[in-house]
Order: C-alpha cells, then sequence, then structure tokens
C-alpha cells in the first residue's frame, strides 16, 4: 500500500500509513523502507526522510541494501539539492550495482555537474559495471550540457556496438548531444541521427526541432519539421514541442505563424501549461504585441516567476515596468534575481539609464545589491545606456565577482572605445586566476578592433588556443577579420578567411565587407557580398552595404542594379531610427520625421544649429547621400537624419548640466558625426551616441572614437 501510495504521487498518504504501520507494531523491510524515502524525497517532504533515514541507519539496512541506498541518495538529490550527501551515500554503499551508478550519475546530470556525471560513468566502466540505455542517455545528457562532443561521438561509437541505437530514449539523447555540441551552428550530425531512427516519437520529434531552435537562424526548418510531424509521423505535439516553436516564431518575428501555433495549442488544451504559456508571453512581447503577451499571461492558470518575468521582460522594452511590480506584489509573488535582471536588459536594450536607475533603487530595497546576476546586469545596464563610469563603480563595489562581471565590464569598455582600460582590466582578471572564456575574447578582440590595435589583436588572438585552451569559433574569426579590415589590411583579412579551418559563414563576409564600405574596395566588396548573398539570398545588409559602396564611388547604375534586386526578391532595408531618453519617456525619429508633438520647435532648434556650425566651418559631407540628386537636395537630406533631429530635441528638452544620450539602431552617419562634434563646441554639451558599433563620447570638439569606427 506504501508503495503503491509512492508511486501514483500521493506523498503524505504512503508517509501517513508508513508511521501508522510502525505504530501499529510492524517492522519495516528494506522494501518499505525505500518507498518511503521515495516519498519524501521532495522539497516538501525531505525533513520526514531525514526522520526516516535515522530509523534506517538502526534497522542496518543502509548496509546492506542496494534499493534503501539509492532511495535515500534520490532523499539527499531531489529532496534538499545536496549532491555531497548523495555521493557519501552513494560512496558508504557496500554493494553497488548499474541501476545505482545510473541513478548517480543522472542526479549529477540534473543538477548541474555534468563534468562529475561524466566522470563517474568513467568510473562506472572502470569498476566492470555495464551501462544501459538509461546510463547512456544520462551521460549523452551531461556532454551536450557541457558541449562535449569528442565523448558524445565515442559514447556514440559505443551505442552502435551495443545495439541500442534502435532506443528511441538514447536516440533523443544523441540528437540533442549533436545539436548542442557541434561547433559552428552545424544540426548536420544531429539530423543524421534522427533519420536514421527507426521510429520517431513525441521525444524524438522534440528534440530535433528543439535543436535547430537552439541553434539560431534555423527556425524555418523547425517549422517544417513540425509540418511533417503532424502530417506524415502522425504524432501529437507535447508542451514541450510548443514551447520551441513558439521561441522558433517569436525568432522569425512571423506573429501570423505565432497565432497558428497559439491556436494549436489551446485546441490542444496546452496553452495554458506553464512552459507553453511562458513562451507564448515572451514571443508576443518580442513582436511588441504587449496585448497579446497579457491576454497570455491572463490565460495561465498557474502563474510563476518566470510568467512574470517574461512579462517583465516585455513591458521593460517598452518602459513600463512598474506594472509589473506591482502585479507582482499583488499576487504575493516576489520578484527574484532574473526579474530584476529582465528589467535591467530591457532598459539596456533601449538605452533608458532613467528606467534604469529606478530600477537599480528597486532593487537595493529589495535586497538584490549583493546578488551576482544583478550585479553583472547592473554593469551591462550602466555601460550600454552609456554610462562607462557607473558601470565600472558597480563592478569595483562587487564583493565577489565570475567570469560573466569581467567579461561585461571589459565588453562596456571596449564599446566605449577606452580599449587600454578594456585590456587592463583583462590583464587584472587573469592576475586573479579567473579563466577567460569564448564570450571574454570576443570582448577583448572588439577592444583592439576598435582602436586599431592590430599587433595587440594578433596575440592575443593567438593565445586563445596556446595559453587558455580555447578553440576560436566563427565569431573570434569574424573580430580578428574586423581588427585587419578596419585598418585597411584588407588583403590580409581575405587571406585571413581563406586560411580558417571551417568554411566562413555569413557574419565574417559581412564584417569584411563593411571594412570594403570604409576603405572604398569595390572589387573585394563585390566578392564579400556575393558570398553573403549565397549563403543568405534575403540578408539585406549585404545589399545596403554593397549599394552603399557602388554610390560612395559613384556607380549609380551598380545602385539602381542592386535596388532592383532587393524589391524583386521582396529584400527590406531596416530603417535607420535614432531615440532619445527625457523625463523618463524614449522619444524615437526617423528620417525627415514630423510626428513628434514638439516637431516644429525640433526643426527650428536644427535649422539655428546648423547656420551656427556653418559659421565656424563645418560643411555638410555629401558622400553619405545614398540618392543621385542634385548637391542642394543632398544638403536637405543630411539635415533630416535621424540622429540630428534626435539632438535638437536633446538640446530643448534637457538641462545642460547632463550629457545629451542619444541611440541608432544603425551605424552613425559619417556627416552626423561631423556635426555633431561641432555642435559640441557651439553649444557646451556633451553628447554622447550610441550606434551599432561602439559608443561616441563627444566632447569640446572631439570624440573619443578618434574618428575610428
Amino acid at each position: 500500500m506504501i508503495s503503491g501510495y509512492a508511486h501514483s504521487g500521493l506523498n503524505s498518504e504512503a508517509i501517513a500509513l508508513f508511521f501508522e504501520m510502525v505504530e501499529f507494531g510492524e517492522r519495516p523491510n528494506q522494501f518499505c523502507f525505500s518507498a518511503a524515502i521515495r516519498a519524501c524525497s521532495n522539497r516538501e517532504c525531505a525533513w520526514i526522510g531525514l526522520v526516516i533515514f535515522g530509523f534506517v541507519v538502526k534497522s542496518g539496512y543502509f548496509e546492506s541494501d542496494v534499493c534503501v541506498g539509492c532511495a535515500l541518495i534520490d532523499l539527499f538529490g531531489k529532496g534538499f539539492g545536496d549532491l555531497e550527501s548523495a555521493k557519501k551515500v552513494f560512496d558508504e554503499m557496500p554493494e553497488r550495482n548499474s541501476v545505482s551508478w545510473t541513478l548517480m550519475i543522472t542526479r549529477f546530470m540534473q543538477m548541474g555537474d555534468s563534468m562529475d556525471a561524466i566522470e563517474l560513468f568513467s568510473d562506472m566502466l572502470i569498476e566492470g559495471y555495464m551501462p544501459d540505455r538509461f546510463t547512456f542517455s544520462s551521460v549523452l545528457s551531461a556532454c551536450s550540457e557541457v558541449g562535449s562532443l569528442d565523448i558524445g561521438r565515442q559514447l556514440h561509437s559505443w551505442v552502435v556496438k551495443t545495439g541500442l541505437t534502435s532506443d528511441v530514449c538514447v536516440g533523443c539523447s544523441l540528437v540533442d548531444m549533436y545539436a548542442k555540441s557541434t561547433v559552428n551552428g552545424s544540426m548536420d550530425e544531429s539530423r543524421k541521427v534522427f533519420d536514421r531512427m527507426a521510429e520517431h516519437n513525441v521525444m524524438s520529434w522534440t528534440a530535433i526541432i528543439t535543436g535547430y531552435v537552439q541553434k539560431g537562424g534555423c527556425d524555418v526548418e523547425a517549422i517544417e519539421l513540425y509540418s511533417r510531424m503532424i502530417t506524415e509521423g502522425r504524432v501529437k505535439p507535447n508542451h514541450f514541442t510548443f514551447a520551441s516553436l513558439l521561441k522558433a516564431c517569436g525568432n522569425l518575428f512571423n506573429p501570423r505563424l505565432g497565432e497558428q501555433i497559439h491556436g494549436q495549442a489551446i485546441k490542444s488544451s496546452l496553452a495554458e501549461v506553464n512552459c507553453v504559456g511562458n513562451s507564448l508571453i515572451s514571443m508576443y512581447a518580442k513582436m511588441d504585441m504587449m496585448e497579446d503577451a497579457r491576454k497570455a499571461f491572463e490565460f495561465l492558470f498557474e502563474k510563476n516567476l518566470v510568467s512574470f518575468n517574461a512579462l517583465a521582460d516585455g513591458y521593460a522594452r517598452n518602459l513600463g515596468s512598474g506594472e509589473v511590480f506591482n502585479q507582482i506584489g499583488d499576487e504575493g509573488v516576489g520578484a527574484d534575481a532574473f526579474t530584476f535582471a529582465s528589467l535591467l536588459s530591457g532598459a539596456a536594450s533601449i538605452g533608458a539609464v532613467g528606467k534604469g536607475e529606478q530600477i537599480h533603487a528597486r532593487l537595493v530595497k529589495a535586497g538584490f545589491a549583493t546578488n551576482l546576476c544583478v550585479c553583472n546586469a547592473l554593469i551591462s545596464m550602466y555601460t550600454r545606456c552609456g554610462d562607462i563610469e557607473a558601470g565600472f563603480q558597480v563592478f569595483e563595489e562587487m564583493g565577489v565577482r565570475n567570469v560573466i562581471s569581467w567579461t561585461s565590464i571589459i565588453t562596456g569598455f571596449a564599446k566605449h572605445g577606452l580599449a587600454r582600460r578594456a585590456l587592463d582590466l583583462f590583464k587584472q582578471m587573469l592576475d586573479f586566476g579567473v579563466k577567460p572564456n569564448e564570450v571574454t575574447f570576443v570582448a577583448v578582440l572588439s577592444a583592439c578592433s576598435h582602436a586599431g590595435l592590430v599587433d595587440e589583436g594578433r596575440r592575443h588572438f593567438d593565445s586563445m588556443l596556446k595559453e587558455h585552451g580555447i578553440r576560436p569559433r566563427m565569431e573570434h574569426y569574424a573580430c580578428m577579420v574586423d581588427v585587419l579590415g578596419r585598418s585597411g589590411f584588407l588583403n590580409e583579412a581575405m587571406e585571413f578567411i581563406e586560411s580558417m579551418p571551417f568554411p566562413p559563414d555569413a557574419l565574417v563576409w559581412r564584417t569584411l565587407l563593411g571594412a570594403c564600405s570604409v576603405h572604398g574596395d569595390t572589387d573585394l566588396g563585390r566578392r564579400a557580398a556575393d558570398m553573403i548573398i549565397e549563403q543568405d539570398p534575403s540578408d539585406p545588409a549585404a545589399h545596403v552595404l554593397l549599394s552603399n559602396l557602388y554610390a560612395s564611388a559613384g556607380q549609380w547604375e551598380d545602385v539602381a542594379k542592386i535596388r532592383k534586386g532587393m524589391k524583386e526578391r521582396n529584400v527590406v532595408k531596416e530603417a535607420g531610427c535614432s531615440w532619445i531618453e527625457t523625463a523618463n519617456s524614449v522619444h524615437k525619429f526617423y528620417v525627415g520625421d514630423t510626428k513628434h508633438p514638439e516637431a516644429r520647435e525640433i526643426y527650428g532648434e536644427l535649422e539655428r544649429l546648423v547656420v551656427e556650425i556653418k559659421g565656424m566651418g563645418y560643411v555638410p559631407d555629401t558622400r553619405f547621400v545614398m540618392h543621385e540628386v542634385e548637391e542642394g537636395e543632398k544638403e536637405r537630406y543630411l539635415f533630416q537624419h535621424s540622429e540630428k533631429i534626435a539632438l535638437a530635441y536633446g538640446l530643448i528638452s534637457t538641462g545642460k548640466a547632463k550629457p545629451i544620450r542619444i541611440f541608432k539602431n544603425l551605424r552613425v552617419c559619417g556627416d552626423c558625426h561631423a556635426a555633431m562634434k561641432y555642435a559640441s563646441v557651439a553649444t557646451g554639451r556633451e553628447i554622447v551616441v550610441r550606434d551599432s558599433n561602439r559608443f561616441h563620447h563627444i566632447k569640446d570638439g572631439r570624440c573619443s572614437c578618434n574618428d575610428y569606427w
């Protein structure tokens, strides 16, 4: 009866019956102890399990029965989250079998200690125990978590030899392992395993769909597989399938497709399941459909912190985080570290430093001022909002730092053009014994790129594998192409690309094309653009950069051909826009924008400013007008650029003591950059501009980028 209750999830009834049996005078045996302890293997009842544990020790079953030992491993692992005590139970078991080894490996993997799980598997083999399908599934999952492809491939060979390739559970683990562990974003090996599986169930379909979604850029393939799953496979999706599909829809920014998947989730009665509901909130929030995100939130039967965090992240992007905070309080759910990190990330994404400062004050009151995750988010928020010194102050005051803390502040200094400070911090990081990761080296190489430190860039790139055991990935090669290309070493950059150990992706070619645009190399630029378009015909950046390159060289016929091709392929250029935060509100401007309520005052201020800076020597640089029109018309186009409109609004709406902080989604125009340097002298104001590449701190006619960006 106790075992029956425990297996049915009726834990309280199982525990009550166990103590009733003891009071009745019956002496529990090993099977009874195992069932009662398993009923206690959860957060709510774990403390009762310790009482039963004492009873077990007195009875002598701990030293003689494998089943009781396995139940105790679960008590400490699942009930208390205490792997150390679970391992101690395992080590003191006089008798073990493959089940106990597999259980310990599984608990290590599930609790995030994947390397220990792999080492334990090795110990299991040395001890002479044979792994079964459950063992392979767990250790393959551990390999996928740590990205250990070499070990995963060895395990795959063993799976083939033992004849377990037909097992769906092992097959799913292999699909997941290859999806997460294969370098450079390839899903080929994962797909081969999936295609060779004799049978597919909802787990295997979901594993391959999730793999494509997690890889990035493969969302269309994920949707196509889902269509096959429900038509050819006749398999019904589960809540995990829908969660991945909704993420794919969000990545594709396809609201119609997202609504269709949402409708199917409702028909399957899975829309109210937390992981599906939370994915719905995230999808709609990502597409700025906050009303639909809110409806998905309200539809959830049980809201948890993930639900609130997903909604908070969406509202933070739209500066409505206060509403979420109020509701969290009303519903009795306390904001956790992730909630604050989401809100700070939202403020950082649009450069809303005022909102970020409010969130900072709120998290201090809530007692999260020393939380490592929150402090890292604060560093990122301040540095991405243009206040590098405030970010550095947060970093300096941290009692405990990890690799993310160091990487965040190094990235901040790199983006602000303070390469020497970034590299000095990297040296301090190594001196403190903190091991850098792949992201750290992206920050270090970016610092070298923004400052033209070619030799240092080469040295740090070479040190990755030699000194730190980090194999350079695609983004590191792209950074080195940027280091060489920005400095004008275009031929060397091309040679570097040709020497890469794997085929360059669109990011690498796009980086080279950007450098060709800066230095006016149309021949090499055309080659880079052709490679991008070959890999991704719908990439607007390649068409636009090449078009601008031709325009700057006066090759208007080539410009017309590219624009005609874009129209035929339905490739849409991202609209340039700039925004500025004043009085806790964000004001967005597009080219020639007249929709703002204060448009008359803005253009009046802009006209006055242009007259003044022209008198100081500013000459409009019409090379940055990518249209074949009259010279006077070109000047008019230049004065309507979104960053100039944002500057004019900043001048009439902010106090002189504060810097004017402007944010732009694309690279800042060269003419606007020059105009702002003159404007900083004419107005006596500091102007901070964040574009898609970096920050520009402009003061007294000088920019922190030294005209190198």
